[in-house]
C-alpha cells in the first residue's frame, strides 16, 4: 500500500519535471537569436565532418576502382583501356542503383533540389538523403564521373540543416535558415573559404541578401572551416600562382576574357540542358542510363583521360603554365561533353568543379594567345587561368559575388580584385541576356518549377481563373442585324461581344471599333450587315482551370481588354470573361493577405494608441503558422493563456478546393499541422510563439 502511494507520488514529480523541462526548452526554442546560433553551430559541426567524409570517401573509392589514391593524368594514361570503359561504367551502374532504390534526390548536382525544397517544400528534404548523396556521389567522383564534389557537398549539408529542424520541429523560417546554414557550411568546407561559403548561401540558395539571420548563415559557414582546417589542414581547394597585374592596359584583356567566358558558361548551360532532355526521353531504368553515361565518359576518356574525375591536378598545371594552349582549346569542350553526358545521364556530383575546370582551361588558352602578342604588357597565361576560373562559374551560376570572393580567399591576393571584377561581370552580363536561367534554375524549368525572386507572379500563380471570372458573359447570336447590335452595344456599359453560334459556342467578338467602321454607311448596310459580317475571329481564350499569370501573358501578347474563359473539356464552350480589371483587383487583394501577421500587429499598436481599439500599448495581434508543439493538442491542453499569456481568437483552415475556413475556436478545437492561428496578447509573449 505505501509502495502505490510513493510509486503514484514518483510518477507524479517525474510528470512534473518532465513538464518544466519541456516549458524551458520551448521557451530556450522561442528565443530570438540563441536558439539559432547554437543550432547553427551545432549544423556547421555536421556539415563540415560531411565535407571531410565525402573527401576521404572519394580517395577511397578510387583506390577500389583505379587501384590509387590519387587519380593523376599520367597513372591514367598508363591504365589499359579496358580499365578506363569499365571503371566509369560500374561506378555508374552502382549510382543508378542507388537513386532507383534508395534516394531519388542523390540524382544530379544537388544545388536545385535544395532551391526547390526552399520554394515548395518549406525547406524540408528527407534524412536520407544525407547518406545516399553522400555514397552516389563518393562512388561517381571515385569511379571517374566528370563532376566535382562541391555540389554533394552543398546538398549534403542542406539535408543536415533541414534534419536538425524537423527534429526539433522548427517553423518555415527557421527551417530554411537553417538549410541555408548547412549550405554555407558545404561550399565554406569545400573551398576553405567562409566568406564565400556564406554569400553562396544568400545569393544562390535564398536569392535574397535581406536575409533576417544571416549572423547564423556564417557560424555555421566559419564553423564548418574550422572543422575541415583541423582534419585536412589550412590548405585551399588547389595551389593557385601568385598574381601580378603587369599593366593598367591588361584590363581590356580581362574584359575580353570575360567575353570568351561568358559564351563559355552559355555553351555549358545549353548542353548540359540538351544532355538532360535527351537522357529523360530514353524509357529504360535510371541504372541502365547511368551504366551508358559511365560507358559514354570512358569511351571519351581513352583519348582525353583529364575528364574523369574533379581534374584538380590538370587545373594546377595549366594555372603553372604547365599545359599547351591547343591541348586547354580541346579540354575546355571535352570536360563540357563530359560533364553533360555524366549529369544529364543522371550520375551524382556538382557543376561547380567543372565550371572552374572550364575557367582554367579557356583562360589559360586566352593568357597564351594574348602573352604571344604583348609579353610585356600581359602577364603569364596562369593569372588569366585563375581570373577565368572565376568567370565562368559566375556565368553560368548567375553568382558573381560568391565567384569573386571563392578566387579571393583562395589567392589571399586583394590584387585580383579589379580584374577579376571586369571578366567576372562582363561574363555574368552576357550569360544573363543570353540566357536567363542559370544552370541551376534551368533544371528547375524543365520540372514545370519557376522560382521568382519578386513576390508578383508567385501571386498570380496561385490564383485560378475560375475563382475571379465573371460568369455573367455577354453575348450576341451570329445572324443579330446591325440595328439591334447597335442598340445593345449602345445601351450595354460593355463595348465588347462574344459571337455565339445557335448552341451557344464561341465564333468572334465584335464591339465599338467594328460597328464604328459600319456606322458610316448604315443607312445602306443597316438591313444587310449581321453579327458574323463584322466580327472578329483572332479570339484568345483561357481555361478556367489556369492561373492568372497566363492570363497576364495573354493579354500583353494580344493587347486585349476582355478574354473568354472557356471550359476545360470544350474549348468552343463560354464559361465566364475576364478583364484586365479582374485581375488587378484579385492581385490586390491577394497581396494585401500576405504577411498579414505583421499589417495586423502594426496596425493594431497603431489603433490601440488612438483608442480606438481595446488594445493597450504593448499588445500585438497576429497570425501564425501553427508551432509544432500545438499540433494535436487541444486548446484546453495547451491552455496557452497561463502558459505563454495569449489567446487564440480564430483559426484559419485550409478547406476544399484550397479555400480556407474561419473557425471560431472552443476549448475542445483540436490544432493542426496546417493551421493558421490568430492570436492576441503581449508583444514579446506573440513574438516568443511565432518562434516556437
Amino acid at each position: 500500500m505505501h509502495f502505490s502511494k510513493f510509486q503514484k507520488k514518483y510518477k507524479r514529480i517525474q510528470r512534473t519535471v518532465l513538464a518544466e523541462l519541456r516549458r524551458s526548452f520551448l521557451r530556450f526554442k522561442a528565443t530570438e537569436h540563441t536558439f539559432i546560433v547554437i543550432v547553427a553551430t551545432f549544423i556547421g559541426l555536421i556539415g563540415g565532418f560531411g565535407a571531410v567524409g565525402i573527401q576521404l570517401a572519394i580517395k577511397f573509392f578510387q583506390k577500389v576502382f583505379w587501384h590509387d589514391w590519387t587519380l593523376t593524368t599520367e597513372y591514367l594514361r598508363e591504365l589499359p583501356w579496358t580499365h578506363k570503359l569499365l571503371a566509369p561504367a560500374l561506378g555508374g551502374l552502382i549510382v543508378g542503383l542507388i537513386i532507383h532504390y534508395i534516394s531519388k534526390e542523390a540524382k544530379g548536382h544537388g544545388v536545385p533540389e535544395v532551391m526547390e525544397a526552399i520554394a515548395l517544400k518549406n525547406g524540408v528534404i528527407r534524412p536520407r538523403v544525407v547518406l545516399a548523396k553522400l555514397l552516389a556521389s563518393s562512388i561517381y567522383i571515385g569511379a571517374g564521373g566528370s563532376v566535382g564534389r562541391e555540389g554533394p557537398v552543398i546538398q549534403i549539408g542542406a539535408s543536415i540543416g533541414s534534419t536538425i529542424g524537423q527534429f526539433f520541429r522548427v517553423n518555415t523560417q527557421r527551417m530554411k535558415t537553417f538549410v541555408a546554414c548547412g549550405a554555407a557550411a558545404g561550399i565554406a568546407a569545400a573551398f576553405n573559404a567562409p566568406i564565400a561559403g556564406a554569400l553562396f548561401s544568400v545569393e544562390i540558395i535564398l536569392g535574397d541578401f535581406a536575409v533576417p539571420q544571416f549572423s547564423a548563415i556564417v557560424v555555421s559557414s566559419v564553423v564548418a572551416t574550422v572543422v575541415t582546417r583541423t582534419f585536412l589542414g589550412n590548405y585551399p581547394a588547389f595551389v593557385v600562382p601568385q598574381y601580378q597585374l603587369v599593366s593598367p592596359f591588361e584590363l581590356l584583356s580581362y574584359a575580353g576574357l570575360g567575353i570568351f567566358a561568358g559564351f563559355v558558361a552559355l555553351l555549358f548551360i545549353n548542353s548540359l540542358y540538351k544532355s538532360e532532355i535527351f537522357f529523360d526521353r530514353v524509357k529504360m531504368p535510371i541504372y541502365l542510363k547511368t551504366l551508358i553515361g559511365g560507358l559514354m565518359v570512358g569511351v571519351l576518356g581513352l583519348g582525353v583521360p583529364q575528364v574523369f574525375g574533379v581534374g584538380y591536378d590538370t587545373m594546377e598545371q595549366a594555372m603553372r603554365g604547365g599545359v599547351i594552349w591547343q591541348w586547354m582549346l580541346l579540354l575546355v569542350f571535352a570536360k563540357i561533353i563530359a560533364t553533360s553526358i555524366s549529369l544529364g545521364s543522371g550520375g551524382s556530383g556538382g557543376i561547380f568543379a567543372p565550371s572552374l575546370f572550364m575557367g582554367t582551361m579557356i583562360g589559360g588558352f586566352f593568357g597564351e594567345f594574348i602573352h604571344a602578342f604583348w609579353p610585356h604588357l600581359t602577364a603569364q597565361s596562369g593569372a588569366y587561368a585563375l581570373v577565368g576560373m572565376g568567370a565562368v562559374v559566375a556565368a553560368a551560376t548567375h553568382a558573381p559575388i560568391t565567384a569573386i570572393l571563392i578566387i579571393f580567399e583562395m589567392t589571399n591576393d586583394y590584387k585580383i580584385i579589379l580584374p577579376l571584377m571586369i571578366s567576372v561581370i562582363i561574363a555574368t552580363l552576357i550569360s544573363t541576356k543570353i540566357q536567363k536561367e542559370s544552370i541551376y534554375t534551368i533544371k528547375l524549368i524543365r520540372r514545370g518549377i519557376d522560382i521568382f525572386k519578386g513576390r508578383d507572379v508567385n501571386i498570380l500563380r496561385s490564383i485560378q481563373v475560375r475563382d475571379v471570372m465573371d460568369k455573367d458573359v455577354q453575348t450576341v447570336p451570329n445572324g443579330m442585324p446591325f440595328r439591334t447590335l447597335m442598340k445593345q452595344i449602345l445601351e450595354s456599359p460593355h463595348p465588347e461581344f462574344f459571337v455565339v453560334n445557335k448552341k451557344g459556342e464561341l465564333l468572334g467578338i465584335v464591339g465599338l471599333p467594328q460597328v464604328r467602321e459600319a456606322i458610316q454607311d448604315e443607312e445602306f448596310l443597316a438591313d444587310l450587315v449581321v453579327a458574323e459580317d463584322l466580327r472578329s475571329d483572332d479570339v484568345p481564350t483561357i481555361s478556367e482551370n489556369e492561373t492568372l499569370d497566363n492570363v497576364l501573358k495573354i493579354i500583353s501578347r494580344y493587347d486585349v481588354e476582355l478574354i473568354p474563359v472557356v471550359a476545360e473539356d470544350n474549348p468552343r464552350k463560354i464559361v465566364g470573361q475576364l478583364r484586365s480589371k479582374n485581375i488587378m483587383e484579385a492581385y490586390n487583394k491577394e497581396l494585401s493577405n500576405l504577411d498579414v501577421a505583421t499589417e495586423l500587429a502594426q496596425s493594431v499598436k497603431f489603433l490601440g494608441k488612438a483608442k480606438t481599439l481595446d488594445f493597450v500599448d504593448g499588445y500585438a495581434l497576429a497570425e501564425i503558422p501553427c508551432p509544432q508543439p500545438f499540433v494535436d493538442h487541444s486548446l484546453r491542453d495547451l491552455d496557452l493563456r497561463a502558459e505563454y499569456g495569449i489567446q487564440v481568437i480564430l483559426i484559419k483552415r485550409p478547406g476544399a478546393r484550397n479555400k480556407e475556413a474561419s473557425i471560431v475556436p472552443t476549448p475542445a478545437e483540436t490544432l493542426r499541422e496546417t493551421d493558421k492561428l490568430v492570436v492576441v496578447g503581449p508583444e514579446k509573449a506573440v513574438e516568443m510563439v511565432k518562434n516556437l
